[in-house]
């Protein structure tokens, strides 16, 4: 009589992939704290977060910058200076807490931080950026408007000089969706002038400039979203970015910031796939675990397989970074393959929990009506196939 063979212990998603192999020792280490950060500090709150649509944004930045995240891959100033792919991992575990907190410290350091960084003048950036590294200024970006996104070169926020002031500049309009408008310090307020689009570093305690936050959302309910009310908001001559002119400048912040997606939207598909692994282990359905169904496992195996062919475009994208060889149009493969792949995983996991996967006792739904806005900011899928289509072709689709 042969003995029981014991059965082997379960892997982790992507621990069976083996990706961990791929990643340097202190891009893990850097990972890892931030992973840490987010399971003691972040996920015990998150439900209660979401249900009520209201997130403490600047004890958070203060927390994330203390950890150094914030603008973590930009040199100098206060910044730590990592790789793009301890960015992007960092990014990952952010957004396996929740989409609202990756987003708050993408819009913090590859949106505004970066725009001051890469387009700002040595004032600018002496003024904004050691204090938005520690979290203490919190800024947005101000590019969307409620008729333009996906063509962002359409914007009718103005700004015209005054003459007769010193060369002072006049804005006005509205911007819109605004991630942390509303409890920012300053704003990077991209604007249509007599020679192009460009970017002003506004002081959100400006006269003229108001942002009231929007609410009933059903999405990134742990975040802050606003409008921005620019009425005749007066800047010194000093306040415009002297090295961005065009679109350009606001789309080499939106490829920060989508590279970071490409990470961040993993995480939630990462948080997803764990928690249905651990439920499907514990539930017991026609008397054994429903882990132990060939349907269950056939679905959690596809799902271990997307997950882990977006990791490695993941790092192989990091790495292209990380060499300064990657181009926009390859960003744009990472964010629709990942963000498309982790909302169909998001909702392959709910299906798992059946009933369960609804409430916020679990992250499921959650990370599912995150990824719908996920899905559509820093470039619809839409937007991205057709920069994917215009690469291949040589054909622009946009009109």
């Amino acid at each position: 009589m042969t003995s029981q063979q014991p059965r082997p212990a379960p892997q982790a998603p992507l621990d069976l992939v083996g990706t961990d192999s791929l990643i340097g020792e202190e891009d893990r280490a850097i990972r890892d704290t931030v992973r840490q950060f987010v399971e003691s500090k972040v996920k015990p709150q998150l439900a209660d977060w979401y249900e009520a649509g209201q997130v403490p944004v600047r004890e958070l930045a203060r927390e994330v910058g203390g950890l150094g995240v914030l603008g973590m891959h930009l040199e100098g100033y206060g910044c730590a200076g990592t790789t793009a792919t301890a960015y992007g991992l960092a990014c990952m575990e952010l957004e396996a807490g929740d989409s609202g907190l990756r987003s708050l410290v993408s819009v913090q350091g590859s949106l505004a931080m970066f725009a001051i960084w890469k387009h700002g003048s040595e004032e600018q950036k002496q003024q904004w950026l050691p204090r938005m590294a520690a979290g203490e200024a919190i800024g947005c970006f101000g590019l969307t408007e409620p008729d333009f996104g996906s063509n962002p070169g359409g914007m009718r926020t103005r700004a015209r000089r005054d003459p007769g002031a010193g060369g002072d500049w006049v804005l006005d309009g509205t911007k819109m969706w605004i991630t942390n408008g509303s409890v920012a310090d300053v704003a990077v307020v991209w604007a249509q002038t007599d020679e192009g689009v460009r970017g002003f570093v506004v002081p959100t305690d400006t006269p003229g400039f108001s942002a009231p936050e929007i609410k009933k959302k059903m999405s990134l309910r742990a975040s802050v979203t606003s409008e921005l009310v620019l009425d005749g908001v007066r800047l010194p001559a000093s306040a415009m970015l002297p090295e961005a002119r065009g679109l350009s400048g606001p789309l080499s912040c939106l490829n920060e910031a989508r590279f970071g997606i490409v990470f961040g939207a993993l995480g939630a598909a990462r948080d997803c796939l764990e928690t249905a692994i651990a439920y499907s282990r514990e539930r017991e359905i026609f008397d054994k675990p429903l882990a132990g169904f060939q349907l269950t496992q056939a679905k959690l195996a596809d799902m271990t397989l997307e997950l882990g062919k977006g990791m490695l475009l993941a790092l192989h994208l990091g790495r292209l970074k990380d060499d300064g060889t990657l181009r926009p149009e390859q960003v744009s493969l990472g964010k629709l393959n990942n963000v498309r792949e982790a909302i169909a995983i998001a909702r392959e996991c709910r299906t798992i929990l059946g009933a369960a996967g609804i409430t916020l006792e679990h992250p499921i739904m959650r990370h599912a009506n995150n990824l719908e806005s996920v899905l559509t900011y820093e470039g619809t899928s839409e937007v991205h196939q057709l920069v994917l289509g215009q690469a291949l072709t040589g054909e622009a689709a946009f009109r």
